[in-house]
């Protein structure tokens, strides 16, 4: 009888460490790049896997986006948000990509997700539908003054000898698909003294420079969901030519982790399918103009849609 006792108990001992091993899930680290909203979209990943019972560590923010990228290609980091045009025009220069297909959201988002997952074992998730795409924000006042809408009039203004400051990150002024893209599609040229890098900088670092006039600064970098333009008395010039491609923001996943945990996908694509261009600005503000912490504001929306409890 005793050791039928023992047996029994032996087995429900058994049962309940299976029980428990299948109950953990491993550890993810999440990270992401420097501004806003990379911040609030990696807070929103990671509460998300808490919820669903992962153990995550937190590397929010990472860096740039060529720091944060070599992160997870190293393993550093096990997943980010980033953007199909930062890809599509940084990480796969030696592949022929078909012309126009960085302005196609669809096409674009098929040729990174394709390109990550055969070169790098890089799992694209669901983008979100907004775009957050690069830009250029000048004041109120000198949009109304020079009668500047779009870039083709800013180049105007700029070729003509109108006085401007851009202040922006390094990397804008140096990536291919910023700056230097602008400059070449619409015919202008800044020189180096019209340029005030701040090196690390945020849109909302660079718009509030603006604002304030700082050293000069009368145009600052911007993202197509900033919400702080309107606060700051900023405009974003229209893009007509399409000098930039089409920003949707992703989680991007090591492929090691996806084939582990492929439930991380049904637990991240509702989120992101439901980031339209109001909810982010929304979500951006107030983080830039109220001042609340990004985690704050990721966890206030995941629990308003019912994503976590």
């Amino acid at each position: 009888m005793k050791k039928q006792r023992l047996q029994s108990l032996g087995a429900l001992m058994a049962l309940a460490l299976v029980s428990l091993a299948l109950a953990q899930k491993g550890t993810v680290t999440v990270g992401s790049k420097l501004d806003s909203e990379g911040q609030v979209l990696g807070q929103m990943m990671s509460l998300v896997l808490e919820n669903a019972g992962f153990q995550v560590k937190r590397q929010i923010p990472t860096g740039n986006t060529f720091v944060t990228r070599k992160a997870l290609l190293e393993g550093a980091i096990d997943i980010y948000p980033e953007y199909t045009g930062s890809a599509i025009g940084n990480f796969f220069k030696g592949q022929k990509i078909a012309d126009g297909t960085a302005q196609n959201a669809s096409r674009s988002y098929a040729t990174v997700k394709a390109f990550d997952q055969r070169l790098n074992n890089i799992v694209w998730l669901e983008r979100a539908p907004a775009n957050n795409t690069f830009a250029i924000a000048i004041p109120n006042a000198l949009a109304s003054k020079e009668k500047i809408k779009s870039l083709i009039d800013f180049s105007r203004y700029v070729n003509a000898g109108g006085l401007v400051r851009l202040v922006a990150s390094q990397e804008f002024f140096e990536r291919d698909d910023a700056l230097p893209s602008f400059e070449k599609t619409y015919g202008f040229k800044l020189k180096a003294d019209q340029k005030i890098t701040l090196a690390n900088a945020t849109p909302a670092q660079t718009q509030q420079a603006v604002a304030q006039a700082t050293g000069g600064a009368n145009a600052a970098m911007a993202y197509g969901t900033d919400g702080t333009l309107d606060a700051l008395g900023l405009i974003a010039m229209t893009d007509p030519k399409g000098a930039q491609p089409v920003y949707q923001p992703a989680p991007t996943v090591r492929g090691a982790l996806i084939k582990q945990y492929p439930e991380i996908a049904g637990l991240l694509n509702p989120v992101f399918r439901g980031l339209t261009l109001p909810v982010l600005q929304n979500l951006n503000r107030q983080i830039d103009v109220d001042g609340k912490p990004p985690l704050e504001v990721a966890k206030a929306y995941l629990k308003s849609k019912g994503f976590i409890k």
